[in-house]
């Protein structure tokens, strides 16, 4: 493998959008792929609807991820798949190993695309046996659409983010027919309408109901549910566990770059720079699950952001770092607030809750008010608030003013 350019890791939309925009602007890229397939988590999504923002018709998962890949390729990107990253050095140098061995490449700038991880059934602390049959829904679309597998035929869901519709259709698909969608809310995360798929299909919508317990030897036999403070059995053979998307950071964890605590994924600034200048993110490891058409955006802003950067035209790194200041926020991308300028790809603070909110999101330095919206939000929900173009120096917080 030859150095590059622009070495991109991870091939979703981010990481393809990113990469077409940079080979097209004729940069050498190498793309960066652990699986056997470039595309990213549409691949494993046989269902509609992607492709609207990119190729302006409604495509199918593996569809839409061919597209990206044939764009890639015929702006001439390289991508290498079956290739893991193993460490990130200073300065664009990075570990890989693949099926020839371990090499250490470097490029001028890096971009991590690595998207994200749904949250497993051991860390949201779901007790019981370990049978088989309890997955995410990556995994459940992976066996479906790729394997042609039907992993259990009545299963319950756990989660009612878009993923857990995206189940829905995963499993009507494959002939599976859920028992129920089990919600521990007092209403679905997705947005109201997406409740109509669970009900066409059949499904009923549990809400303020968790699984306390995964009962089976060899395969799943039942759930022990928590409702309204009672424990009620229910026979299933499968477990869906969705959504709790968090960004897929372990490279980072093991290396010099800075670490957002609250987002899990990388501490940027408004041109996805990392504290290293030589890096730089865009996508779902920046804040947790959004669309693939959102991604690919982000990706091909963040490739601007790169070009000015290859030809010395960013301002240098630093400014206001953000402060969250309010419990109900769990994070806020970028978090590192210096004046803008034409290729920036942030120019909005993209938000998100950890419980539901209601009033007024206000970007306030030194006690007093810069930029502020009006917020009626719920947690997973798409957030965002209009950036000053210079913020200016001084401490920078994020608050909520709640309504009377």
């Amino acid at each position: 493998m030859t150095d590059a350019e622009v070495i991109v890791i991870g091939s979703g939309p981010a990481g393809l959008g990113a990469a077409t925009e940079l080979a097209r602007h004729g940069q050498r890229v190498t793309v960066l792929e652990r699986e056997a397939e470039a595309g990213g988590i549409p691949r494993h999504c046989g269902h509609y609807p992607f492709g609207m923002r990119e190729f302006r018709r409604l495509l199918r998962g593996p569809d839409y991820a061919a597209r990206l890949r044939d764009a890639a390729v015929a702006a001439g990107v390289t991508i290498r798949t079956r290739t893991s990253v193993t460490a990130l050095l200073p300065g664009g140098q990075i570990e890989v190993t693949d099926d020839t061995g371990p090499a250490t490449l470097s490029a001028r700038a890096v971009l991590l695309a690595t998207g994200v991880r749904e949250t497993s059934r051991a860390a949201r602390l779901i007790g019981g046996e370990k049978p088989g049959g309890v997955m995410s829904t990556g995994a459940l679309q992976g066996l479906v659409y790729l394997n042609g597998q039907r992993p259990f035929r009545r299963p319950v869901i756990l989660g009612s983010e878009l993923v857990a519709f995206s189940a829905l259709l995963t499993c009507r698909h494959a002939g599976i027919r859920p028992l129920a969608m089990i919600e521990p809310a007092a209403r679905i995360t997705a947005r109201s309408p997406a409740a109509w798929l669970a009900r066409l299909m059949g499904v009923p919508v549990r809400l303020e109901t968790d699984i306390a317990a995964i009962h089976g030897r060899t395969r799943v036999e039942g759930v022990t549910l928590v409702t309204g403070g009672r424990r009620v059995e229910m026979p299933t053979d499968g477990v869906i566990v969705s959504g709790g998307f968090r960004p897929d950071a372990a490279l980072l964890r093991g290396s010099h770059l800075e670490v957002d605590p609250a987002s899990g994924g990388p501490v940027i600034d408004r041109w996805g720079r990392l504290s290293d200048p030589a890096y730089f993110a865009a996508g779902n490891l920046l804040r947790g699950v959004e669309t693939a058409g959102w991604c690919w955006s982000e990706g091909r802003r963040t490739a601007r952001a790169i070009l000015a950067a290859l030809a010395g035209e960013l301002p240098a790194t630093g400014g206001g770092r953000l402060v969250l200041s309010h419990p109900a926020l769990r994070l806020a991308v970028p978090q590192i607030l210096g004046p803008a300028g034409g290729a920036c790809p942030h120019d909005r603070l993209q938000v998100r809750l950890d419980v539901p909110a209601k009033g007024r999101l206000c970007l306030v330095r030194d006690g007093r008010t810069i930029a502020a919206a009006r917020l009626d939000g719920l947690p997973e929900r798409r957030l965002s608030l209009p950036l000053p173009a210079d913020p200016g120096a001084g401490a920078l917080s994020l608050t909520i003013e709640e309504r009377a």
